[in-house]
């Protein structure tokens, strides 16, 4: 509930310092006293619009706060805690602040923390409610109207049941979507898919052949750079023209020149000793006999060398296609050579869940059929019970209307139904409480059909109807009295100190039947101070209270017979 209100320079205030308490507070005065500027100064602390007008002459700013006693279970707290406000303590109370300057700039603080005007306005709509000629807020507001709705008269249990159904559905809807989704990717992708997993599947990659590959490779242009090398020496010693003869033929051919000079062999055992000469000429056929002899050899140990050989060109040929193969796939897909196992693995399994992505697609359909279908059949119920509870809801505030001088108007409950994509957790209908104020006048919504004066005491019909069912602690009306008088205002001051009895409730009032029923009187009055006018506020004394409701009764001149008046309506008040 408001416990405090703090105001600094607005319009004719200088500074003023109120506190509050539990029930029924009235606040009184002479028109224009400024009575408005303290609802004015509270709705700035609510979120309502500023205006640069507010700030009192001469001053650069004005700054109201409010502070509320608010339990840790209000909801509130939920939306603070969405906002990623923590209090440091939960019981502490909750104090908004709202500077505006004279060119209607604004800042707005909770608890000395700075906020949006935006969430201040969200925050004020959980704590007050003001109902009055100026902007409506609470019952007037139509979105409040479903959950006032449910809280009279409708099973909890419902409720719950279609938040639960709708979310189930919900959620199979957005996994059939996003499951199409996918589908609808990979059919676009599909004729790729299909033909680069045909290549890699042809292509048959395995784990580390890349490097046994490599090593394969460099082995066979190995074993090849030796079979080149020995063919070469071959080649050297085989005559390229067969009439030349090759190195062979020439150390015959040397042999049988130089065997002319020694026409016989030689002795031994002749006594002729052989001339220095033919010696030597010995020696070299000597030696060309064995030259030939090695070259026989060097040829022949060769060719089995190149017979020995493991040099295959092909190998060599197909080993480097199939790592170049390799390579190149690797390339085109953007990975590296060891990944090209995983990534057809990974193709593979997207066409396979393309080809049974048909069968989940239907599960989905289905399950998003069946959670729907349960949605509506929860729904359909807490519809029944909403017709209902709207048909008593009226009933009792038709029934409210009478006293309050509303007997011509009616008051309607409308439930309209959504379409379907307009469905939310809170079931397929939204209401609105409707107003005809005059016979043959068709309903219409509460804001814009009543009167400031008619409006304010429907509010409070239906508070008195709706009492306790709000998170709302705090209640605000503003010439919830206007133009009615004697019984009707008593009746008025009745439902007022009725309602107060589940949460606090300020009045504006003109009407001394209803002032007479407060726990708490507090008048506004003007006075002049230092040539100008300023606006006061006080809680009034029993003997000052009695004053000011035989002033309302009387006029300007208090009679006795006035004061008499006013104990009467005192009394009254004191042996409800």
């Amino acid at each position: 509930m408001l416990t405090h209100l703090s105001i600094r320079d607005v319009v004719l205030i200088e500074k003023l310092d109120l506190g509050f308490s539990p029930g029924l507070t009235v606040l009184t005065g002479e028109t224009g006293a400024g009575k408005s500027i303290l609802l004015d100064s509270l709705g700035l602390t609510l979120g309502e619009r500023a205006s640069g007008g507010l700030v009192r002459a001469g001053a650069a700013q004005a700054a109201v706060s409010a502070s509320f006693e608010v339990p840790p279970s209000h909801p509130v707290h939920d939306l603070l805690a969405e906002q990623g406000i923590r209090l440091d303590d939960p019981d502490e109370p909750i104090l908004l602040r709202r500077i505006v300057t004279a060119d209607a700039r604004s800042r707005a603080y909770l608890n000395d923390q700075p906020i949006g005007v935006a969430l201040l306005r969200r925050i004020g709509a959980l704590l007050v409610e003001i109902q009055g000629q100026h902007e409506q807020m609470g019952l007037a507001d139509q979105s409040t109207h479903l959950d006032l709705l449910d809280a009279f008269g409708v099973d909890p249990a419902l409720r719950n049941a279609v938040a639960r159904t709708y979310r189930s559905w919900i959620e199979a809807v957005a996994a059939l979507a996003t499951a199409r989704a996918e589908m609808e990717t990979a059919a676009r992708e599909e004729e790729w898919l299909r033909q680069s997993v045909e290549e890699l599947a042809a292509l048959a990659p395995r784990e580390n052949e890349e490097e046994d590959l490599a090593a394969l490779r460099a082995g066979l242009q190995q074993s090849e750079r030796r079979g080149e090398a020995i063919a070469a020496a071959l080649a050297e010693l085989t005559p390229r023209d067969r009439r030349a003869g090759g190195p062979a033929a020439a150390l015959r051919a040397a042999a049988r020149a130089l065997g002319r000079l020694l026409p016989a062999p030689l002795d031994p055992d002749s006594a002729r000793p052989a001339s220095s000469q033919q010696a030597r000429a010995q020696d070299a056929l000597t030696a060309l006999e064995k030259a030939e002899e090695a070259l026989a050899e060097a040829e022949t140990t060769l060719s089995r060398l190149a017979s020995d050989s493991d040099s295959d060109p092909r190998a060599l040929e197909e080993t480097e296609e199939r790592l170049f193969a390799l390579r190149a796939a690797a390339r085109k897909h953007g990975v590296a050579v060891p990944e090209l196992p995983g990534l057809l693995a990974s193709m593979q399994a997207r066409l396979a869940a393309l080809d049974s992505g048909n069968a989940r697609i239907a599960q989905l359909e289905a399950r998003a059929r069946d959670t729907r279908a349960a949605f509506e059949t929860e729904a359909t119920r807490l519809s029944a019970a909403r017709e209902t509870a709207a048909r008593r809801l009226e009933a009792a505030v038709t029934a409210e209307l009478r006293p309050v001088k509303l007997e011509r108007a009616r008051f309607l409950v409308s439930l309209l139904p959504l379409d379907p994509e307009a469905w939310t957790i809170r079931g397929r209908e939204q209401a609105a409480f409707l107003i005809a104020a005059n016979p043959g006048q068709p309903p219409g919504p509460l804001a814009k059909v009543a009167s400031g004066g008619e409006l304010s005491r429907l509010m409070l019909a239906l508070k008195v109807v709706l009492a306790g069912r709000s998170p709302v602690a705090t209640l605000v009306f503003d010439e919830v009295d206007s133009g009615v008088g004697g019984a009707t205002a008593s009746a008025i001051g009745d439902r007022l100190h009725q309602v107060a009895r589940d949460v606090q409730v300020l009045v504006v009032t003109h009407s001394p039947q209803v002032a007479a029923r407060g726990e708490t009187h507090l008048r506004v009055s003007k006075y002049m101070r230092q040539g100008r006018t300023e606006t006061l506020a006080e809680i009034l004394s029993p003997a000052a209270r009695r004053e000011e409701i035989a002033r309302m009764l009387a006029g300007d001149t208090v009679t006795d017979a006035a004061r008499a008046a006013a104990d009467s309506l005192l009394g009254t008040d004191e042996h409800a």
